[in-house]
């Protein structure tokens, strides 16, 4: 990968009390690896019911 961004956000997303809704927490970046066939994830923080989601990062502004 030639440049240092990172290509995904990764969110903890908790199910809102209507289960529809949800809360979304930036919890971490990934960044692709240099073959492209994984990503190298840094979280700074765990989620509390084990689920991650990784989104393709905003690069608008960046």
């Amino acid at each position: 990968m030639t440049d240092n961004k990172p290509s995904h956000t990764a969110f903890s997303v908790r199910d809102g009390k209507d289960g529809k809704t949800g809360r979304w927490t930036d919890i971490g970046v990934a960044f692709a690896t240099k073959d492209g066939r994984g990503f190298i994830i840094h979280l700074n923080s765990l989620p509390l019911d084990g689920r991650v989601i990784l989104r393709e990062a905003d690069r608008r502004g960046s």
